[in-house]
């Protein structure tokens, strides 16, 4: 099949050794910063915080909290996709507030919608609202990840570690937020075998199912 997007889908996979001495440029971190902020999230909400943890002695702290995975130390750039645990109504309120800053419409345009987002929050557990907020995460993974492969960055998610220890280690619960993913990104190593191994998936008839 001749097309970019499945070239870029058929070209990633999840690099397990990275070349530490290649660093992304800083001109294309900034392209992959832009796709995040430009992630869809339900309500447009955008629940969710992108830690990039550069400095190096950081990043050796949290390895064993990661289970010593050498990405994070051997990557050129480590992501920690973090959600928010709770929404409160200043979260909405803020975001009714840039809705109609950036479109240049009154306030009072959205005081419906704020009410819809309001109650629907108020009738979620703390324990609901993490998940939801959590699932906004795994959106902004999925595009991010296209976003690499289309210019050739690898990247890598990781569920493989100890939230918990993170949440303290990055200081993160009290400022209401929580760690959901990892995302190691920089360039693969030409010692990582699995970079020329098939891509392993199902084929079409199994997993796509024409409903009538």
């Amino acid at each position: 099949m001749n097309n970019t997007i499945i070239d870029d889908l058929n070209w990633r996979y999840a690099t397990k050794k990275y070349d530490s001495e290649k660093k992304i440029s800083a001109k294309d971190f900034e392209i992959i910063c832009e796709s995040l902020r430009l992630v869809p999230s339900s309500y447009g909400l955008q629940p969710l915080k992108y830690l990039v943890i550069d400095d190096k002695s950081t990043r050796e702290k949290l390895l064993p909290l990661a289970y010593n995975q050498p990405q994070i130390i051997d990557a050129s750039h480590l992501i920690v996709l973090c959600s928010f645990s709770k929404i409160t109504p200043i979260e909405i309120k803020n975001h009714l507030e840039l809705m109609s800053a950036v479109r240049n419409e009154p306030l009072s345009n959205y005081e419906r919608f704020g009410e819809n987002m309001q109650k629907t929050f108020s009738n979620l557990s703390e324990t609901a609202t993490s998940e939801w907020t959590t699932r906004q995460a795994y959106i902004a993974l999925g595009q991010i990840i296209h976003t690499c492969a289309n210019m050739r960055i690898d990247a890598t998610p990781m569920e493989g570690f100890d939230k918990s220890a993170f949440d303290e280690a990055l200081n993160l619960t009290s400022n209401n937020l929580q760690s959901v993913l990892l995302l190691a990104l920089g360039y693969r190593s030409p010692e990582d075998k699995l970079s020329s191994l098939p891509k392993v998936r199902k084929p079409l008839s199994e997993i796509i199912e024409i409903v009538k």
